[in-house]
């Protein structure tokens, strides 16, 4: 990863996958104030400046091989218009892992956006970084990630009581996976 730029990944409808720019930064700040993606990412930003921040750590990331982090975008927008954030963390090269993370701003919500680019840079991962198990990990009380998880092919394998610490307590997660060799969920 650290030999090669951060690829642009196509996405039907005009909308691509890309690196974050420092113009993204009002994305962020609005992601960081929307309650449902405050609620299930555990995302604060508070300002511009702690978003361009939050940018520059995403690039060094991609440079120490432990993060592969992409803006949800349209095609033909250079002016920074960012409308969601997939990508990979806890990326292990050697182990040959990685969890994914997503969220997507209100207004791009419910046309399907988020599960094409759970499809597409899971296949990035698995064919083009070699990675073998990819993990979606949710809360339980979190039915939209458990809908993105089983229609872009990844399993339920159980749950994780207590996992994670949200604003309101500790929640259960589901675990799902997508391992070398299962079939992506249909278009």
């Amino acid at each position: 990863m650290a030999r090669s730029e951060q690829p642009v990944l196509d996405l039907p409808h005009g909308l691509e996958l890309r690196p974050w720019r420092p113009g993204d930064a009002d994305a962020l700040v609005a992601a960081g104030q929307d309650p449902a993606i405050r609620q299930w990412n555990l995302l604060y930003v508070e300002s511009p400046e702690d978003a361009r921040k939050r940018i520059a750590r995403m690039h060094e990331r991609w440079r120490s091989e432990q993060g592969a982090i992409w803006a949800i975008a349209r095609s033909d927008d250079d002016s920074g218009g960012a409308m969601g954030l997939i990508g990979w963390n806890d990326i292990d090269l050697i182990g040959g892992s990685a969890e994914i993370v997503y969220w997507i701003l209100p207004a791009a919500r419910g046309g399907g956006v988020v599960v094409e680019a759970v499809r597409r840079v899971s296949r990035w991962a698995l064919e083009e970084l070699g990675l073998h198990r990819l993990r979606l990990c949710h809360s339980v009380a979190n039915p939209a990630s458990c809908r993105v998880a089983a229609k872009a092919g990844y399993s339920l394998e159980g749950t994780m009581r207590g996992a994670l610490l949200h604003a309101d307590g500790w929640h259960d997660q589901h675990l799902h996976a997508l391992v070398q060799g299962d079939a992506l969920g249909a278009g």
